[in-house]
């Protein structure tokens, strides 16, 4: 199991949402095939196919924490989180 397999099941069961760091995030959103756009301190990520538009912000080193809901979320609706979402 990967670094990025290892997040996703992390960010999927919830229990740490406030201990999800931004780079591995960010990380995670492009190896799920999103692109990543930047300007100043906000990442966009888009996909083709998926209609929410994710934008995360640093908290610190962390991602914040409403932020991993919403990626847990989309990548529940759209299942692409693979066997570990099932």
């Amino acid at each position: 199991m990967d670094k990025y397999e290892k997040l996703l099941l992390q960010i999927l069961r919830g229990a740490s949402d406030a201990n999800i760091r931004f780079d591995d995030l960010r990380g995670l959103l492009r190896s799920l095939g999103f692109t990543e756009r930047s300007k100043g301190s906000h990442h966009s990520f888009r996909r083709a196919g998926i209609e929410e538009k994710l934008n995360l912000q640093r908290d610190g080193s962390k991602a914040k924490v409403y932020q991993v809901r919403q990626v847990r979320n989309v990548i529940l609706k759209y299942r692409l989180g693979g066997e570990a979402d099932a």
